[in-house]
């Protein structure tokens, strides 16, 4: 790879002692930055320019809009394909071919040429363009079942080897390309400022720098060197995203404002595009936030005079999924302003037929001009024919696809257990306790220590991976299995007891503890204090340290937390970041060999700050007031004779929160709640992830629909007799707070129920509080669009509030499909919400 240094811009971020820290501010007023252009390897091909062109000159307004509009196949047919000609689509995070989380490659491949044949049948579109398929392939082809999963960017980032970088963008493009999927959205190369973000275990680090070193080189890994083998054979398109200023967010908030001004936007978040673009990155995803307070996606400055013209990229810009609503002036169905801004390619998972049409019009009708279609066409088509599409066949008959042993290949677990032993940081080893000697009796405790799920983290088969057990990480490895096999062959005892019981006193014990899984949006925290409200995990590190046994700590985190009361509970202490699928990388460094030597030393370095205290919400390397509890570059080896002093466990005041409100289902359930099926004939159903179906299979289906954001609503069908219920795991009383306020939700009816259906809130074992008859809804069943429903609370049986609700919400019917999203107790409903009276 190229090592292109960006010295003036970066000059200020550079590790360098006593270097002058930079301070950025911004203002209404633009002041002139420039901007370089980076794209001085990749030249375009005359031949390739001339296709491009024979091909617009003959396609009409039509056909070249639908080279623009990216479905998510959960909601596209194979018909429509064949009708329209989309360019591309793709599979969202909680989405598999035929809606099989565990889908074979096979499978994949089967739907990928269905697909692309749609797109190359003439007979209803007028031509003949190949679609490519899209995915978020994040650490490995991480949605396809028994993939390699790699350890998430932070923990790539904590290696500080931008070769193995490399090598694993091509075990990736391997597996991805032996499902017949052209194309990843991948590399990350955010730049984090809050640790609080939901996304900051998707960014290497906080340092530019890092972050420009290794775009280049998942670029390349993914794509190929320029020259040599870039875009053939194996190797994918990649995407560099999100551009811009997706790290750098107020409070950490996922699709939030970033303040800073151009020449801190250029200097900070940009460095990984500088990479990315000299290595010839085909695609870069616009991002979801704002700058300054107006969205990227309609920054025509951005987008259009920074990145394609003063950066020189000369790929496309795709949007983020149903992003281009939020600009102003847009919608899900139509927005000109994202088009004009740039984006040449808008991902529409689930409203793309009326997107199309209404584009087709606003081009007609001179909202949009085709000379801006043409040049977004022509810049798709110009990374379609680069990588050959026109060329290749049906993607079950290409070279690369042949290859069903490349997905979860021996070679590339083995790459992903490299990569494991170089993320791992050690903070902390007191009495230099590590590494273990494997002949020992040795306790292997915590909810994280045979838990693939966890160490696996979001984007890992299903998109926030919380509905994942290690039945769906076929071949994957936990930290205990990897332990378990070496102990076991060294000739030592080892004991897996999550609460930490045992009957023999172990010699050690290996605690794993950490954050359950999550991704995007629904990753973002308000505090830094790992398990601020719980504490269980430093229960048991208390009550094995009151046993005398020493404690060597393994923490599964998306991001740095404070853990300074578990870092004293600890006589070891190891930031793991998020492995992946194999946890025996984390016994290779922990534990001797047969004859009591280290296999392996620790060798990860932080790549992003540790807090020292609690409300360390922006920590980042050159900060005025930088002062961290473990700096930048920080990790012990076991040469390091260090101990860490008894660390000050004082937390700060914690804001009191007096709400009006309390979700039941808003984004994602609250806790304590979970959503049950049930038919007329079979146990109920419960379910906490995006999809699921009743007992018997048919009576009645459950997938995620969009609202506001990805996947933060639900759509009920009923085929049959059946009962939907939002229901309390635990039943508890309904706050008193609430007696006299209101149930609301948002509800969308797309089909009415011909016959009876009902509604009911607030349902004890034998009793609901109301039952209300769905033709009360009579101005929400012709319109298909999203209401608000607020249903009073202080109506029916006033006994009931003494009562032990079981159902929040319980709709029954046999005949109807809805979608519910934000479903709340409230005491004021909103101003825009219909609101029953006590005689609905």
């Amino acid at each position: 790879m190229s090592q292109i240094k960006y010295s003036k811009l970066l000059f200020c971020l550079l590790p360098v002692v006593g270097a002058l820290t930079c301070q950025y501010s911004f203002s209404a007023e633009r002041e002139q930055v420039n901007w370089p252009y980076v794209n001085t390897k990749l030249k375009r091909d005359p031949a390739v320019e001339a296709q491009i062109e024979q091909l617009l000159a003959k396609m009409t307004i039509e056909q070249k809009v639908a080279q623009m509009i990216q479905p998510e196949i959960g909601y596209l047919s194979v018909e429509q394909m064949r009708k329209y000609g989309f360019g591309s689509y793709l599979n969202g995070g909680n989405t598999a071919p035929y809606g099989d989380k565990r889908a074979d490659q096979a499978t994949w491949l089967k739907y990928a040429d269905e697909m692309y044949l749609a797109s190359m049948d003439s007979t209803k579109d007028g031509i003949a363009i190949p679609t490519i398929w899209g995915t978020d392939a994040m650490h490995g082809h991480s949605n396809v079942y028994g993939a390699t999963l790699f350890p998430h960017n932070i923990g790539l980032g904590a290696a500080h080897d931008a070769d193995l970088i490399k090598r694993i963008g091509q075990a990736t493009a391997k597996e991805v390309s032996a499902t017949g999927i052209e194309w990843s959205f991948a590399p990350t190369v955010a730049v984090v400022r809050d640790d609080r973000w939901g996304r900051t275990y998707e960014s290497y680090s906080e340092d530019p720098e890092l972050v420009r070193l290794y775009a280049g080189s998942m670029v390349t890994g993914i794509q190929g060197d320029i020259g040599a083998d870039f875009l053939k054979g194996s190797n994918r398109i990649a995407t560099a995203k999100h551009f811009v200023g997706d790290g750098g967010t107020e409070r950490g908030v996922d699709r939030g404002n970033t303040l800073i001004d151009e020449k801190g936007l250029r200097d900070i978040h940009s460095a990984g595009y500088f990479s990315a673009i000299n290595e010839g990155v085909q695609s870069v995803m616009a991002s979801f936030n704002s700058w300054n307070g107006k969205r990227v996606h309609g920054d025509k400055h951005l987008l259009t005079d920074v990145l394609k013209n003063q950066l020189g990229f000369d790929g496309f810009i795709v949007s983020d999924w149903n992003a281009h609503k939020f600009v102003e002036g847009c919608d899900l169905e139509q927005c000109a302003q994202a088009i004009n801004a740039g984006v040449d390619v808008i991902m529409v998972p689930e409203h793309f037929e009326a997107f199309y049409h209404n584009t087709v019009k606003q081009v007609k009708d001179g909202v949009i001009a085709e000379s801006r279609i043409n040049d977004a066409v022509r810049r798709f088509l110009r990374a379609k024919i680069r990588w050959g599409v026109f060329s290749k066949s049906k993607p079950s008959a290409r070279p690369e696809s042949q290859h069903p042993q490349w997905l979860g290949a021996n070679e590339h677990r083995t790459l992903a257990r490299e990569a494991v032993r170089k993320s791992l940081v050690l903070l902390k080893n007191n009495e230099n306790v590590l590494p273990i000697k494997a002949s020992s009796r040795i306790l292997v405790a915590g909810k994280g220590a045979n838990a693939i799920n966890m160490q696996a983290g979001g984007w890992s088969v299903s998109w926030q991976g919380t509905d994942n057990t290690n039945s769906d990480f076929p071949n994957a490895t936990s930290i205990y299995a990897g332990l378990q096999s070496q102990v076991t062959k060294a000739g030592g005892e080892i004991t897996l007891s999550e609460s930490g019981e045992y009957t023999s006193k172990p010699d050690v014990a290996i605690v794993v503890i950490g954050e359950e899984p999550y991704a995007e949006w629904f990753g973002d925290i308000e505090m830094l204090e790992f398990q601020h409200e719980t504490k269980h995990a430093l229960a048991l590190l208390k009550q094995l340290k009151a046993d005398n046994i020493p404690v060597v700590t393994v923490f599964l985190s998306g991001r740095p937390l404070w853990v300074n009361k578990e870092l004293n509970a600890s006589d070891a202490f190891v930031a793991a970041w998020l492995p992946g699928s194999e946890g025996e990388g984390v016994a290779d460094v922990l534990l001797t060999n047969s004859q009591g030597k280290a296999q392996f030393d620790f060798s990860g370095k932080l790549s992003f700050s540790w807090p020292k205290y609690d409300d360390q919400f922006t920590l980042n390397l050159n900060d005025a007031d930088y002062d961290p509890l473990f700096a930048y570059g920080y990790g012990l080896t076991y040469q390091d004779k260090i101990n860490v002093s008894v660390l000050s466990e004082k937390t700060s005041p914690k804001k009191m929160v007096n709400s009006d409100s309390h979700p039941l289902f808003v984004r994602n359930l609250a806790k304590n709640m979970t959503w049950q099926l049930a038919d007329t004939s079979t146990e109920k159903v419960l379910a906490s992830g995006a999809s699921a179906t009743s007992g018997d299979k048919q009576s009645l289906l459950m997938q995620s629909v969009n609202l506001s954001y990805q996947e933060d609503g639900r759509g009920f069908n009923w085929r049959a007799q059946a009962a939907v219920s939002l229901s309390h795991l635990e039943p508890k009383q309904l706050d008193s707070k609430f007696s006299a306020g209101y149930l609301e939700l948002k509800m969308r009816i797309d089909k009415a129920p011909e016959q009876g259906a009902n509604l009911q809130v607030m349902c004890s074992e034998n009793h609901c509080l109301r039952n209300i008859d769905f033709s009360s809804f009579s101005q929400l069943m012709t319109d298909k669009s999203w209401h608000t429903l607020a249903i009073p609370l202080h109506c029916g049986d006033s006994g009931l509030a003494e009562q032990k609700i079981t159902d929040a919400l319980r709709i029954t019917s046999q005949n109807l499909s809805l979608a519910i999203a934000d479903v709340a107790l409230t005491i004021k409903p909103s101003n825009d919400s219909l609101s029953l009276t006590c005689a609905k």
